[in-house]
């Protein structure tokens, strides 16, 4: 049998929730496939399975585990699985509950605001908590996490000038993003998809993003996206692998929204004024203007040690 064959019969014979190590060590002792002289059999192992999700292969599913690890499991046990966690009775977990650190949601910030300064978007976080009445949890109805702008690169001064004159918001898009660690069901996805709705109703696109999706909200995804325009972005702990699953609709700016969240959020209003001073400023101090609303943004990595580095700290899963 192929290497994958072997996989997909060991988590046959394994049933439960096993890691890529479990996988290697019972295709070795069952002599399922031959390495060879690969120098790391493991890690082939690992790249493999991983695979199955990230190919979109639905025979295989994952769950991560709290130490930001994987494990992995035939989808057709899936119910069986289930019901091993609910109990508590797997034999692969242990009965003490372990206080493992994870990441939070905002740590995902610096990963998307490194994949949107890739594409030429500055992008910014918004505190909730910072406004007028932030305390009220009705806030994240109106507050995106993220906001974003692109500017459209035109070559000469001349051109730029010449669109400014005629309507100074076509120059620039404005887009909104709502940030969730995992959506794993229908409800969840629901949830956090029409607070997106809710709160970019002002911007020129919207975004739901998330670091995980379940492989079954795929077909409600794409009708959501069909059906209100929010753009979805899986994100990864490598930014630069982050991908639009589902593009945006463009919007026209709301300016009477955007008014209302200069006047209850100081960093939004701020976040607005220095997009404006960019686009107003001469040639003279473009570039210094340009720079200033650079440094106000949310800071983004500057190489791949640094990614690795910070998702190790953060305790963000990294794809073996």
């Amino acid at each position: 049998m192929t290497i994958k064959e072997s996989i997909l019969k060991s988590l046959e014979d394994l049933k439960g929730l096993v890691n890529y190590m479990d996988i290697y060590n019972h295709i070795i002792e069952n002599n399922y496939y031959d390495f060879g002289k690969a120098k790391t059999p493991a890690s082939t192992v690992s790249a493999l399975v991983g695979d199955f999700i990230r190919n979109g292969d639905s025979r295989v599913k994952r769950l991560k585990q709290e130490n930001g690890s994987y494990s992995y499991y035939l989808t057709k046990n899936e119910q069986n699985i289930d019901l091993e966690i609910l109990a508590g009775i797997s034999e692969s977990t242990p009965t003490k509950i372990r206080q493992t650190k994870t990441y939070a949601e905002r740590d995902l910030h610096k990963l998307l605001s490194s994949y949107l300064k890739n594409t030429q978007i500055y992008s910014k976080t918004i505190f909730h908590e910072q406004s007028k009445n932030g305390k009220d949890s009705n806030q994240i109805w109106s507050h995106p996490d993220m906001v974003g702008i692109k500017f459209l690169n035109l070559q000469t001064k001349a051109s730029q000038n010449f669109l400014k004159s005629i309507n100074r918001v076509d120059t620039f898009k404005l887009s909104s993003y709502e940030i969730k660690k995992e959506i794993n069901s229908d409800a969840e996805l629901k949830k956090a998809f029409f607070q997106a709705v809710s709160n970019s109703s002002w911007a020129n696109f919207g975004y739901l993003v998330a670091f995980e999706f379940s492989d079954s909200l795929s077909e409600e995804m794409e009708r959501l996206n069909q059906s209100f325009g929010i753009g979805i972005i899986e994100l990864n702990a490598n930014p630069y692998k982050s991908k639009i699953l589902y593009p945006p609709i463009y919007r026209d700016l709301d300016f009477k929204t955007i008014d209302k969240l200069c006047k209850i959020n100081s960093e939004f209003e701020t976040f607005i004024e220095q997009v404006d001073k960019l686009m107003t400023a001469s040639e003279r101090y473009f570039r210094s203007t340009e720079k200033e609303l650079d440094e106000s943004c949310d800071t983004y990595f500057e190489s791949d040690t640094e990614i690795e580095n910070y998702c190790k700290d953060k305790k963000i899963p990294i794809d073996e």
